[in-house]
């Protein structure tokens, strides 16, 4: 009788090693797949920060008084207005 005990308690930690070994692939297979995706998220970061450096340049490029004085001089057909031209409005 004892011995039966035994085997149920050999029975019972092979099983516990065998679920235990399952769980751990099982978790390293989970770990292995989100570190990918973390990988892909920071890739994906580290180009939109660069887009967004790119973009600034960009913006700062295009909105030089120089740029905006040539566009509205070529595009929009404005000048500068003549001495003559301008009335001072006084609010008193």
């Amino acid at each position: 009788m004892q011995r039966f005990w035994l085997y149920v308690l050999l029975g019972a930690l092979w099983f516990a090693v065998l679920v235990s070994a399952i769980a751990v692939v099982t978790v390293r297979h989970e770990v292995r797949t989100r570190f990918i995706e973390l990988q892909k998220i920071v890739k994906t970061r580290d180009a939109l920060i660069v887009e967004w450096g790119q973009l600034q340049i960009e913006q700062s490029t295009f909105a030089t008084h120089g740029r905006i004085d040539r566009l509205a001089r070529e595009k929009l057909k404005l000048k500068q207005p003549l001495a003559d031209d301008i009335i001072i409005v006084s609010s008193q």
